[in-house]
């Protein structure tokens, strides 16, 4: 289950700073150079795997899961800190089996707790986002909706905006991944370590060490 969550978002930190200046990729998204946006002091350029040079022409298709994974964990964050703080929906989310939205646990197990039904629809859903709505071989990421499908004239602002989004996404998957470790870890949803003032998955739950 671990390997399950934990391999693609390893996977897409693969390009997670962008290449050196040698090469020039545009994109529609954002008509700045791709090669220009991720490289963040105080690493820079960071691919110890030295990818870039090995398969450059690989590299649109990195940054873009890149971006499009790092747009999920940042909802998947704020998802995160709504449920554990017990913000769920009215209503039943099974009328048939009498579940309510309520009687689903928060953090990560709360996943096996919503019937198999629900499971496929939410499936279902992934799937047509994924092909149909925004699909992941529009490599430029605009696909019309929100700040994504206004075009920033001001290059400079720009290339700004797209920076935080790649830097937030980043930080996101960390803060995602780093969730369900600590929950599988201590068995306490984020909420609970906070509210117990449990702060390290590595100590006792007596403060932070």
């Amino acid at each position: 289950m671990m390997k399950a969550f934990t391999l693609p978002l390893l996977i897409s930190t693969v390009a997670a700073f962008a290449p050196p200046q040698g090469s020039r990729i545009s994109s529609a998204l954002n008509d700045v150079n791709e090669m220009d946006l991720g490289v963040t002091k105080p690493l820079g350029l960071f691919d110890p795997l030295n990818l870039i040079e090995k398969e450059p022409e690989k590299f649109e298709r990195r940054r873009a899961v890149e971006r499009k994974h790092g747009r999920i964990a940042m909802v998947a964050v704020l998802g995160n800190i709504v449920h554990n703080n017990h913000i769920v929906f009215d209503g039943y989310l099974s009328p048939t089996q009498n579940i309510k939205f309520s009687d689903i646990p928060t953090g990560l197990y709360g996943l096996f707790s919503i019937p198999i039904e629900g499971l496929v629809q939410i499936l279902a859903f992934i799937g047509l986002i994924e092909l149909a709505w925004l699909p992941a071989s529009k490599y430029d990421g605009n696909y019309g909706v929100g700040f994504f499908g206004v075009k920033v004239k001001d290059p400079e602002e720009r290339e700004r905006k797209l920076n935080a989004e790649l830097n937030n996404g980043r930080l996101a998957m960390i803060g995602i991944l780093g969730s369900i470790v600590g929950e599988i870890v201590t068995g306490q949803t984020m909420y609970e370590q906070y509210s117990s003032g449990h702060l390290s998955p590595f100590g006792d739950g007596e403060g932070f060490f």
